[in-house]
């Protein structure tokens, strides 16, 4: 039920993740009483983004706690976090509402909570007022349905009722005070009003009603607003929308992050915190193919002088990776490369004649080679009829390389083309980003990548998922 929903968004709960900041703002003063506390400090925290953070700490004086500054506070949802279980209470700070006081006792807070000096805080606790007084009631009336299945629509019919009621009140409150912070967290969890499409079918149906919820998502929730980086809400909207609206493939996550920092581009706090976290983000991906969207974020953004915050030992960093990376995309031509068998002979990369080439970097000593190897070895034994041939470079070098040698005659690899580069001049663990092995490259006939950095197990599933493509594209041809 929404009701629910919107109660467990408004409550309170522990602070998952406080931290310090070097975030420094100031000219602000908020002085907070707390009843049935024994503790002689307290801290001020705040959203941003995905994590919470530290601001300030005070210490009990006559009584109170006061937090103060010499600028201001930016406006948004703030923390009164307290040691030494972390739990909070939530506070408004708008920006024009720097200096109040505050009143609340630990054993009732919502109803007990009392500002002065904050019209903001006084709209967001009365409007939570009315929400816990509808609560218990919703809590009984479905306590007594999971009692009472006969009887579940009148329950139903019941909890939509208080439902509608909630909505009601939150209309009122946007009605009275449209620019509050109240109001803006309200309508961001407000959910979309998508349209029923009853004249198709239920496939198209539920296509349409997904794309119109798609079109629509940001519609209640600004992320040019300058509040929204603390308003504790951005991060569930941009993670939601990546993670459950948009396929997880890396050419539409590209498409989707670019439309998110498009809408940003004017609210510099938050296209600077998303454009990092995204970055961030790719980079840890265990996704088949995400490098291509770190390509993309550094060349569209870094490389064009977007991230003017980023000093140039580190922008040059980004930018020389990204130049690694982008020849060995995945639909680029595969670099060739010129390696050599133990007789010397010179084996080209681009002259293997094969409908499919696996590329297939290890090193003698490295444990998960050694568990790959059966897998490719089993894999070559029931492809190698279908065109397909396996290239195993070893990656160790000068004298280690007999080691190469040894390795491949006692593990039963001596069945495809095995190379190595005894002295590196192919460049392959630059050309390549071969920073850990095993590393494996599925190319097909004309050298394009196909697949890439798989796992040795996983080798089967691919090539018979690579063939069944390539059978579908033949018949519909």
């Amino acid at each position: 039920m929404r009701l629910l929903f919107v109660l467990s968004i408004f409550l309170f709960s522990g602070l998952a993740n406080v931290s310090a900041s070097s975030l420094t703002t100031s000219g602000y003063r908020i002085e907070v009483t707390l009843q049935h506390y024994q503790g002689d400090s307290l801290f001020l925290g705040y959203y941003f983004g995905k994590a919470q953070y530290l601001k300030d700490t005070a210490l009990l004086e006559k009584g109170k706690f006061v937090f103060q500054g010499e600028g201001k506070l930016e406006p948004g949802v703030y923390l009164l976090v307290i040691p030494p279980d972390n739990k909070f209470i939530h506070v408004i700070v708008s920006d024009d509402e720097q200096k109040f006081s505050a009143s609340v006792d630990l054993d009732n807070i919502v109803s007990s909570a009392k500002f002065k000096g904050s019209d903001e805080n006084e709209i967001y606790y009365s409007y939570l007022h009315e929400l816990e007084k509808r609560r218990p009631i919703a809590d009984s009336l479905k306590k007594q349905m999971k009692l009472d299945s006969l009887h579940s629509e009148d329950y139903h019919i019941k909890l939509n009722k208080i439902d509608a009621d909630v909505m009601k009140v939150q209309d009122e409150v946007r009605a009275k005070h449209p620019a509050s912070i109240t109001s803006m967290l309200i309508w961001a969890n407000r959910e979309i009003e998508i349209p029923k499409y009853e004249n198709l079918t239920e496939d198209d149906r539920k296509q349409k009603q997904y794309e119109y919820y798609k079109a629509h998502f940001f519609d209640h929730f600004d992320l040019t607003d300058p509040r929204a980086m603390r308003s504790g809400v951005i991060q569930q909207k941009v993670d939601y929308y990546l993670q459950k609206l948009t396929y997880q493939v890396p050419d539409s996550q590209i498409v989707e992050i670019d439309y998110l920092l498009k809408k940003m581009l004017t609210n510099k706090e938050a296209f600077q915190y998303y454009l990092v976290y995204f970055l961030n983000d790719v980079v840890k991906s265990k996704r088949m193919g995400m490098d291509a969207a770190y390509v993309h974020l550094v060349d569209t953004y870094y490389a064009k002088g977007l991230a003017d915050w980023i000093d140039k030992e580190q922008l040059d960093k980004l930018l020389a990776q990204a130049d690694v990376l982008r020849p060995i995309l995945i639909g680029k031509i595969a670099p060739d490369l010129t390696l050599y068998k133990e007789s010397g002979e010179a084996v080209n990369l681009h002259a293997i004649k094969a409908n499919y080439t696996v590329l297939f970097f290890w090193d003698p000593e490295c444990g998960h080679c050694k568990k790959a190897i059966p897998f490719i070895i089993d894999f070559y034994n029931e492809y190698k009829s279908k065109g397909v041939e396996v290239v195993a470079v070893c990656t160790k070098t000068g004298s280690d390389v007999s080691s190469c040698w040894s390795a491949i005659k006692e593990r039963g690899m001596d069945i495809w083309v095995n190379t190595c580069d005894q002295y590196m001049q192919s460049h392959y663990k630059t050309i390549y980003d071969v920073k850990v092995t095993p590393q494996i490259y599925v190319l097909d006939k004309n050298k394009k990548i196909l697949v890439k950095k798989i796992a040795g197990e996983d080798l089967k599933p691919v090539m018979d998922e690579i063939f069944k493509d390539e059978e579908s594209k033949q018949k519909n041809q």
